[in-house]
C-alpha cells in the first residue's frame, strides 16, 4: 500500500514539477532546468512548448533524481502545489492522520468560529498561501482567497465544514494540518477558554493516530501548543510490564495491559484501571504475606497495610529524605484514589463533571505503574532477605 502511495505521489510530483517549470518565461526555462539538474536544451525548443520541454527532461528521472530536482526548485521558488506533494512524500516516513480523524477535527468547529480574537481570514492566511492557491475544480475565481472572501466574509454562505474542506484539510500534508492545529489553538487567535477547550479536544483525537497536542511553553502568560509524536511504547512501559508480568500473570498483568491500551481511547476507563491495578498489587502482597484486608478497605487503607508489611511507612525510617519520599508515595496513592472517584468511569459523570483528557489518563497510569513496580520490587527484596 505504501509503495502504491509512493508511486502515485511520484506521478503527481512529475506533473507539478513540469507545471512549476512551465510558469517561467520561455527564455529562462533552459537555465532553470540546468540549475536543478535536468538536461540542457535550446531556447527554441522551450519557446515551442515550455511544458513539453520540462516533461521530456523529467520523464527519465529516477525517484531520487526527481525528488532532488523538485526540492531544489521549491527551495528556490516556493509554490504551494509543488511543496504540498513534497510534504506528502515526507509524510510517508511517519504515522498518517486518517481521514476519520480529520473529519472529527473538522467537526470540532461545527457552529463555532475558527478564531475568536481576530477575523478568521487572518488565521487562514497564516497557514495557507490562499492568494496563490486555485479555488478548486469548477470554481471560477482568480484564486482561493477570492473565493473565500466572497463566500465566507461577504456572503457568509459556507458552512465551517465546507470552508475547511475547501482549504484541503482532508487531503493536505500532515505538516500543513499540524501547522493549522497549532495556529488555531494559539492565544493570538483564540480567547483563553476556547484555546484550552480546543487544545484538549484536538489532543484526544490526535492520540488515536499516535500524536499529541501538548503545551510546549508560554507567550505573554498564555500557553503555546505543539504537535508531538507519541513513541510506540516508552521504555518505562516495557519495564513495568515485565515486572508486573513476573509478579502475577492471571489478573494483575492483564489489568496493566488494559490500562495501557485505553490511555488514549478511553481515558476514564484507564484511570479506573490504574487505581484497580494498585489495589490488586496491594492485595496480592498482603495475601502472600499472610495478612488480611477488609472488603470495605479503599486504596489508601490497602496501601497503609501494605506499607506496614513492607516497612514503607515514613515513621519506619529515620533519614529525613526517605521520610519525605515515602510520605510523597502516600500522597500519590491517595491522589490516585481521589482521581478515580472524580474522573474515572466507576461513577456517573453527572452534567457538570469535567471529562479527563488522554494526558490525565497517561499521568494516572504511569504513576500507578511506577508505584506498583516499587511495591513489587520491595516485596521481592524483603523475601530475599528472609
Amino acid at each position: 500500500m505504501e509503495n502504491d502511495t509512493f508511486a502515485i505521489l511520484l506521478k503527481a510530483l512529475r506533473a507539478e514539477l513540469a507545471s512549476a517549470i512551465a510558469n517561467f518565461k520561455a527564455y529562462d526555462v533552459p537555465v532553470i532546468c540546468k540549475r536543478i539538474g535536468l538536461s540542457e536544451g535550446s531556447e527554441e525548443e522551450a519557446f515551442q512548448s515550455k511544458h513539453k520541454y520540462a516533461q521530456k527532461r523529467i520523464a527519465g528521472l529516477s525517484a531520487d533524481e526527481l525528488l532532488k530536482s523538485a526540492r531544489l526548485l521549491h527551495a528556490e521558488q516556493g509554490g504551494y502545489a509543488l511543496g504540498d506533494v513534497l510534504a506528502k512524500v515526507d509524510d510517508l516516513k511517519s504515522r498518517p492522520i486518517t481521514k476519520l480523524t480529520r473529519r472529527r477535527l473538522i467537526k470540532l468547529f461545527d457552529g463555532q468560529p475558527l478564531a475568536t480574537e481576530v477575523e478568521h481570514m487572518d488565521l487562514i492566511r497564516s497557514v495557507w498561501p490562499i492568494g496563490n492557491m486555485p479555488a478548486g475544480n469548477g470554481i471560477h475565481y482568480e484564486n482561493l482567497e477570492a473565493f473565500l472572501v466572497q463566500h465566507s466574509v461577504r456572503n457568509d454562505d459556507l458552512t465551517q465544514q465546507e470552508l475547511m474542506e475547501s482549504l484541503g484539510l482532508l487531503e493536505c500534508s500532515t505538516s500543513r494540518l499540524f501547522k493549522f492545529l497549532e495556529a488555531v489553538t494559539s492565544a493570538e487567535y483564540q480567547a483563553v477558554n476556547r484555546q484550552i477547550e480546543l487544545a484538549e479536544a484536538i489532543d484526544q483525537l490526535l492520540r488515536h493516530d499516535g500524536y499529541a497536542l501538548v503545551e510546549s511553553g508560554t507567550i505573554s502568560g498564555s500557553p503555546v501548543f505543539k504537535v508531538r509524536d507519541i513513541p510506540d511504547g516508552s521504555p518505562s512501559d516495557n519495564e513495568i510490564s515485565m515486572a508486573i508480568k513476573n509478579f502475577e500473570t492471571s489478573q494483575v498483568s492483564p489489568r496493566w495491559q488494559a490500562a495501557l491500551k485505553s490511555r488514549s481511547s478511553d481515558p476514564e476507563r484507564s484511570i479506573t484501571l490504574a487505581r484497580t491495578l494498585l489495589e490488586d498489587v496491594c492485595k496480592w502482597i498482603l495475601h502472600e504475606a499472610g495478612d488480611g484486608w477488609e472488603e470495605a478497605d479503599d486504596l489508601p487503607a490497602l496501601y497503609k497495610k501494605t506499607a506496614k508489611v513492607l516497612s514503607l511507612a515514613p515513621d519506619d525510617h529515620t533519614e529525613q529524605i526517605f521520610k519525605q519520599i515515602l510520605g510523597g508515595c502516600q500522597s500519590v496513592v491517595s491522589a490516585l484514589g481521589a482521581l478515580r472517584n472524580k474522573l474515572g468511569d466507576a461513577h456517573s459523570i453527572g452534567p457538570k463533571r469535567v471529562r479527563p483528557a488522554a494526558r490525565h489518563a497517561e499521568l494516572a497510569v504511569n504513576l500507578a505503574g511506577t508505584m506498583s513496580t516499587f511495591l513489587i520490587a520491595t516485596w521481592a527484596t524483603k523475601n530475599d532477605k528472609t
